[in-house]
């Protein structure tokens, strides 16, 4: 699930929620905004049941995915676009 804040500047938080236990193990958020560099916007696990992680970013279309322990890639099904390349927000 993605939820978006508005922020000034013509900048977005964009808050990537997942649930505390699936997939199995280790999550990180991968993009365009971060070179797409696993482990540097980690999930981290909520009291709500939920593991998030905060990104601010430009306005524009951003390319992302997930990539979880033992390398398994998933997309978000609540992005804006999913194709073969990934998920895709429109900010």
């Amino acid at each position: 699930m993605l939820k978006r804040n508005l922020l000034f500047g013509r900048k977005t938080r964009v808050t990537f929620c997942l649930p505390a236990d699936r997939p199995y193990g280790v999550v990180s958020v991968v993009g365009d905004f971060n070179d797409w560099c696993p482990g540097r916007h980690e999930l981290r696990r909520r009291h709500n049941g939920l593991r998030t992680v905060s990104v601010i970013l430009p306005q524009g279309v951003h390319r992302f995915r997930y990539l979880a322990t033992a390398g398994l890639w998933f997309d978000d099904e609540t992005a804006d676009q999913i194709d073969h390349h990934g998920s895709l927000i429109h900010l």
